[in-house]
């Protein structure tokens, strides 16, 4: 005996235009519906579990009813739970509530919003430290000066005091900006001349080179990230770093945030050199040697 009770078949058959379906043809069609509702549910179960998941959903059946070759159910892909109304005159029989739509006031209704289109916008920060005058960045003047954060601290009571650091211009001498863009030829291009080997020296020594440290530093990071497949960059560049870490008028802490990537990366690249001759073992042990000097400092 069939599970589907002949009193569904007969309100699917009303539902789609055949009003005077008889009992027998009810009753003998109703194992059959029971069959291809278990052949379906079986499907759907299965792109269930091939989906890692434990809830059936609209979309397993659409996907068994597709392998089936059978038309998906369309109007229940809501993630909502359906709601059930049980049928007047029958004890086990319920449907789906749905609310008649009018199309007049659907055509009538006005359109929403059109949403934003997804927009990448680019401005300058600073440029050579100054901060350009333009509607993407704060003007200087919303900054309040730390004479006028004192007078509002007096003015209230429970107010903490806090210091308002202004932007300010980092100036570089026109000597200062020969001396590095002398010293970044040097180390890209003739690293293995006696004026590099003289360059690295004058870093390790000479004294006035702390304003500098912050463009080496972005110098280093910048390269080593381009220069991987070529060997003798990369390991004058590691020379250039000795240098600044051996200088004892450079207070070079502040910017080991930035360096430390760099020879980590010389350390355990997977691949260093384009070349199968290349001696990446030089590097790696050198830059080894700049990590446990940082350590002891």
């Amino acid at each position: 005996m069939s599970l589907v009770p002949k009193e569904s078949i007969e309100v699917i058959a009303q539902s789609i235009g055949f009003g005077n379906l008889s009992p027998d043809a009810a009753l003998a069609l109703a194992p059959d519906v029971e069959y291809r509702v278990r052949e379906i549910m079986q499907e759907a179960i299965k792109c269930m579990r091939h989906s890692k998941r434990t809830i059936l959903t609209a979309d397993d059946v659409d996907s068994a009813l597709s392998l089936r070759n059978v038309e998906p159910i369309y109007g229940f892909a809501s993630g909502d739970p359906l709601r059930f109304k049980r049928a007047v005159g029958h004890k086990d029989l319920f449907y789906i509530d749905d609310k008649e739509v009018d199309l007049k006031e659907v055509i009538e209704a006005p359109f929403p919003k059109a949403p934003l289109d997804t927009a990448v916008a680019t401005h300058w920060l600073a440029i050579e430290g100054v901060q350009p005058a333009i509607p993407e960045n704060v003007p200087v003047e919303a900054f309040v000066s730390p004479a006028e954060s004192k007078k509002l601290e007096h003015n209230k009571e429970d107010a903490l005091p806090i210091d308002i650091k202004l932007p300010v211009k980092h100036v570089l001498s026109r000597e200062l900006q020969l001396y590095f863009d002398k010293i970044t030829e040097l180390t890209l291009s003739r690293s293995d001349s006696v004026l590099f080997k003289e360059a690295l020296v004058s870093l390790a020594t000479d004294s006035g080179l702390h304003p500098l440290v912050p463009y080496f530093s972005y110098f280093i990071a910048d390269e080593v990230t381009r220069s991987l497949n070529d060997l003798p960059p990369l390991i004058a560049l590691m020379r250039v770093v000795r240098s600044l870490l051996c200088n004892p008028h450079i207070h070079v802490e502040p910017y080991l945030h930035q360096l430390m990537p760099s020879i980590i990366t010389c350390l355990v690249a997977k691949r260093l050199g384009h070349r199968l001759a290349d001696n990446h073992w030089e590097l790696r042990d050198f830059s080894a040697s700049l990590v446990a000097s940082i350590c002891r400092r």
